[in-house]
């Protein structure tokens, strides 16, 4: 890159920096950032265990879900085509 391209997308940013700031954009995120925070920290996170007995449960479940929606799938094949509807 050259020194011109490097200053131009500085003075840019810059600007872009300056506009939000004059219009408190920037006042308002770091508060939407501290209130996320704040949020966050009243938030009960799953311990490892409770984590890993959750997983197996979603993976038994997608494996129920493909097993009928391929036997919907079979069905509705045998209908349709073997029996030429």
């Amino acid at each position: 890159m050259s020194y011109f391209s490097i200053i131009f997308w500085l003075v840019t940013v810059a600007v872009i920096f300056g506009v939000l700031w004059w219009q408190g954009q920037i006042t308002r995120l770091a508060g939407y950032i501290r209130e996320t925070r704040v949020e966050l920290e009243k938030c009960s996170w799953p311990t490892w265990e409770e984590l890993k007995g959750s997983t197996v449960l979603v993976s038994i479940s997608i494996a129920i879900l493909g097993l009928f929606t391929v036997g919907v799938d079979r069905v509705l094949y045998y209908i349709f085509i073997v029996l030429k509807f």
